[in-house]
């Protein structure tokens, strides 16, 4: 039984499609089904967790081909916690938009199509095989591109336009990159690429296959100058679909950056230092893009651009510290951006708007909300000792280790940054007085919603704000899992021989 469980959380995500698409309008139902396999799923993914902690890298073999040959599933520390991760988040996330979304919306497949999203994302952090990577991708994308458009609001369609445009381009490029690598190696499987691209001797050839796949992986992780797309788009759909975008699909091309160029393209002083030059680029216009605008979920979205960017320079500066902290920071991250667009769509249900000008007075009128708003926002800025303190120290140690003095003022900018636009937040929508809003947008929804949809709200960040504590005050734990993840990275013979048995 233990021997197929790589593949469980794929199974449940796929069963629980299948199940939703017969229940197509009863929305009552589809609630209640969403939420109880996310609890299973979140079941499920602690199981394979501990599995993986226990027993070390487990692999899957489709058909019983051998590797090379043939697709196969390979769960590693890194998948595993990445497969806890989406549970977690997608636990929460199902709970949100059962009373967030409205009913219009989930007669059309909304629920399906998410646990379909969370199929692709988990098939993502699961495969062993290169092409395969690109079609859960695609899956993902297809996913993505249903829920950003669901509803055909103006916007929506607008933002769709160009997260789909890009992202495509995206796919094009990437497929060319493992044409090009398929071309050069004859082999798909990614431990097998490890050893081939390695023997490879025209390394002009492999430097620009694997600037291929960075523009590629770039585009997906919203990295400078690729990222123009996400702003443009994630402050479009309901805030249940943005908090699952914001949280996951950009650490998807996060982890994928990891683990091709932990993996396949290693020793390349002249690629880890674009990627140096892109984090830091990112670092600095996320967090400017941040500091001017006035919309909330806008906000959110440029200080998820400059938060990949600390991902990123950990990446690039190639030390086991730098890897570590770099984990640690994607854990962080996603559990915490997946609360704060949750936290986007709760301030618009009570207030009706997103404008920061707009907002104010919250603390007088939710005093009790306004301080569970404040952990994921505090622990996004990273004060001591919440969650986003200990990776920075880790990259910072890093940058310092590696001499590297440009990286670590970056990275000392992009938290003052997020430190001045969170205060500034914090001010106009939490402490100030509240203005006086059109008819309009003083609907005040919330306190419109009957208790147990209050409560689907509420529960939901409660759980992350919990999550994020405990990473925060656990830190050690953490840096445990972060610390062995980068270990298995560094040596990636232990992948080899897990997959190959060399």
């Amino acid at each position: 039984m233990t021997q197929q469980l790589v593949l469980y959380p794929l199974l449940l995500q796929m069963f629980l499609s299948i199940v939703l698409m017969f229940c197509w309008r009863k929305i009552s139902w589809q609630r209640v089904i969403s939420i109880v396999g996310s609890i299973i799923n979140v079941g499920v993914s602690i199981w394979l967790f501990s599995y993986i902690w226990e027993n070390g890298t487990q692999i899957v073999l489709a058909g019983n081909w051998k590797p090379p040959f043939g697709i196969i599933f390979v769960a590693d520390t890194l998948s595993a916690t990445l497969v806890l991760l989406t549970a977690i988040s997608g636990l929460a996330v199902s709970s949100f938009s059962s009373a967030s979304v409205v009913a219009a919306r989930l007669k059309f497949g909304y629920f399906p199509i998410f646990h379909f999203l969370l199929l692709g994302l988990n098939g993502a952090f699961l495969t062993g095989d290169i092409f395969n990577l690109y079609v859960w991708f695609e899956i993902i994308i297809i996913s993505s591109f249903v829920l950003i458009t669901l509803g055909g609001e103006k916007a929506q369609l607008e933002g769709s336009v160009k997260y789909f445009t890009l992202n495509i381009l995206a796919s094009m490029i990437f497929l060319t990159a493992i044409a090009v690598l398929y071309g050069l190696t004859g082999s798909l499987n990614m431990a097998d690429l490890a050893l081939k691209v390695a023997a490879i001797e025209n390394r002009g050839l492999v430097s620009i296959t694997a600037i291929l796949f960075l523009v590629a992986f770039g585009i997906k992780a919203a990295v400078f100058p690729l990222y123009f797309w996400l702003p443009d788009s994630y402050h479009t759909p309901p805030s249940a679909v943005a908090a699952i975008f914001g949280g996951l699909l950009t650490k998807v091309g996060v982890y994928a950056l990891i683990r091709v160029f932990t993996l396949i393209f290693v020793g390349d002083q002249f690629i880890e230092n674009i990627i140096l030059i892109m984090a830091v680029l990112t670092l600095i216009s996320g967090g400017l893009g941040a500091l001017v605008k006035n919309n909330l979920r806008k906000v959110f979205s440029y200080l998820i651009i400059c938060h990949i960017g600390y991902m990123i320079a950990g990446l690039g500066l190639f030390t086991e510290v730098a890897i570590a902290g770099t984990i640690f920071y994607l854990i962080h991250d996603i559990i915490v951006k997946t609360n704060l667009f949750m936290v986007s769509g709760l301030i618009f249900r009570m207030r009706g708007t997103n404008s920061i000008r707009n907002l104010g007075g919250l603390y007088a009128d939710y005093p009790k909300l306004s301080l569970l708003i404040a952990i994921p926002l505090f622990s996004l800025v990273g004060i001591p000792p919440l969650s986003g303190f200990w990776p920075k120290i880790s990259l910072i140690i890093a940058g310092f280790q590696a001499e590297r003095w440009w990286v670590v003022g970056a990275i000392i900018f992009a938290s003052l940054i997020t430190l001045i636009v969170i205060a500034k937040v914090w001010a106009s929508v939490v402490w100030k007085e509240k203005k006086e809003l059109p008819v309009r947008l003083n609907f005040r929804y919330f306190d419109k919603l009957i208790t147990i949809r209050k409560a689907q709200m509420i529960a939901p960040m409660i759980f992350l704000s919990l999550v994020s504590l405990y990473i925060g005050f656990g830190a050690e734990h953490i840096q445990q899992v972060s610390s062995r993840v980068a270990g298995e990275l560094m040596d990636n013979q232990q992948y080899i021989e897990a997959v190959l048995g060399k």
